[in-house]
């Protein structure tokens, strides 16, 4: 990792009340002290740490004032990142931070890389990796449960999940280092039932969290939710409804959208990333018909598919082709305009039929039942945000899947009598894997990669 003092802004560029430039580093007391003048002439390490104090940043080539601003100085290691912190309050917008941002530099201060505020955190002992991560997903947080849910990984609830197993995984280790070094004061059988059954218990907890994982990925990543339909069925319409908004063009015209449009929006708490397409028909019209291939291609990437019929007009061969192209898939499907007189059969498509949420965008009807069908199928309500650990990375779940089949294979090898060297070695994948989540055994690369995903300022 690069040490020394680093800076950057930690507020979005932009007009606003304020602006906060944040300074870590064992230099950072020093260095803002050259450039800031405190309003009873007390130079900034004369000050009491942990109060505000009125000044202003002075150029010092020139002794020009930037601009009149409140300055904190935090004494390591109560601090976010454990080091010396100064944080300057100055006023929002684009040219004041760039300005004391600039002047901070020019002091021997560097500009901080994409979340080292965080990973001098992690690597200060202050928060582990999955904590570290959390702090991001906070930051991004689309809907309240995304929220809660990244608020409690920070405050370490998966955390110590992961680190009691660990714990049980390293006195099972300890336990089998003890038999294979002096065997003659211990039990073979015993330390293997005793490896069977702890084992057992961990294989059950790593499966609740990977069971967790579904609904806690949804709450953060969202769906990403497609609109699909032959042309003038409603799709855009229903888009503009789910949004609040008139983001989709609507027209009588078969054939206005012609490209994919994409926005997120909160549905049963839950975030869809909803994607409006071209109308699918045959047609001639080249630029509609690469739409059509587009929205075709889309179908392979949604988590949900919300097929719109139009009940005035009866199934024609691009609804019975969509149907087709969309089989396996996570399906809604819409009987849309019932407020019309109804041509639609659907008595050869039983399925089809049974599953049918009937609408009306035009008179507002029927459309809370896709919101109540979406609570129903991604939202199993067997999990407690309050109260339960609940996985929401998937980087996350990837490992504790590893660690599941490691801890399995535990089990196998105990039962089929192999050795305890044998049992050791996965004894010791699994200790691995949930290592990585928590940062106990990460290698540095992962590392860097995850905190490269973060912004400047964090």
């Amino acid at each position: 990792m690069n040490i020394g003092t680093i800076a950057a802004a930690a507020t979005s560029p932009g007009i606003a009340g304020i602006g906060i430039v944040r300074v870590s580093g064992n230099k950072s007391l020093e260095i803002v002290s050259k450039i800031f003048k405190s309003k009873n002439g007390k130079k900034l390490v004369e000050l009491t740490f942990r109060k505000m104090y009125y000044g202003w940043i002075i150029d010092p080539e020139n002794e020009k004032v930037i601009d009149e601003v409140l300055v904190v100085y935090m004494k390591a290691p109560n601090t976010y990142t454990r080091e010396d912190i100064v944080e300057i309050n100055c006023h929002g917008g684009i040219i004041s931070v760039e300005k004391i941002l600039r002047l901070l530099l020019d002091q021997g201060a560097r500009l901080a890389e994409k979340g080292e505020f965080t990973k001098r955190a992690f690597l200060n002992g202050r928060i582990d990796l999955s904590q570290a991560e959390a702090v991001m997903d906070l930051v991004s947080a689309k809907t309240k449960n995304s929220f809660e849910l990244s608020m409690h990984q920070l405050e370490g609830r998966l955390s110590r999940e992961i680190e009691t197993i660990r714990q049980n995984l390293m006195n099972l280790i300890a336990q089998i280092e003890v038999n294979i070094d002096f065997p003659e004061y211990d039990d073979e059988k015993m330390t293997m039932d005793s490896i069977l059954s702890i084992s057992q218990e961990i294989a059950q907890k790593i499966e609740k969290l990977i069971q967790s994982s579904d609904t806690g990925i949804i709450y953060k990543e969202g769906l990403k939710t497609l609109i699909l339909g032959k042309p003038n069925v409603g799709k855009s319409s229903l888009m503009n409804y789910l949004l609040n908004e008139n983001r989709a063009i609507v027209t009588e015209i078969p054939g206005t959208t012609r490209d994919t449009i994409e926005e997120s929006v909160n549905l049963a708490g839950v975030p869809l990333k909803i994607i409006d397409t071209a109308g699918i028909r045959n047609t001639e019209d080249i630029v509609e018909k690469m739409g059509v291939q587009k929205a075709l291609k889309k179908i392979e990437e949604a988590d949900l598919i919300l097929m719109v019929f139009d009940a005035s007009k009866e199934l024609e061969a691009e609804d019975l082709m969509i149907i087709d192209q969309i089989r396996g898939k996570n399906v809604f499907y819409l009987l849309n305009k019932t407020d019309l007189i109804e041509k639609i059969s659907f008595d050869r498509l039983e399925y089809v039929k049974k599953e049918l949420i009937r609408i009306s965008i035009v008179n507002n009807e029927g459309l809370e039942e896709i919101e109540k069908k979406v609570r129903k199928e991604f939202l199993s309500g067997k999990l407690n945000i309050d109260n339960d650990t609940i996985v929401n990375n998937l980087r996350h779940k990837n490992l504790l899947i590893k660690a599941r089949k490691s801890i399995r294979d535990v089990i196998e090898s105990v039962e089929n009598g192999l050795t305890l060297e044998c049992v050791e070695v996965d004894i010791m994948d699994t200790l691995m894997y949930l290592g990585e989540i928590t940062g106990a055994s990460v290698k540095e690369d992962l590392m860097d990669k995850i905190f490269s995903e973060f912004c400047i300022g964090k």
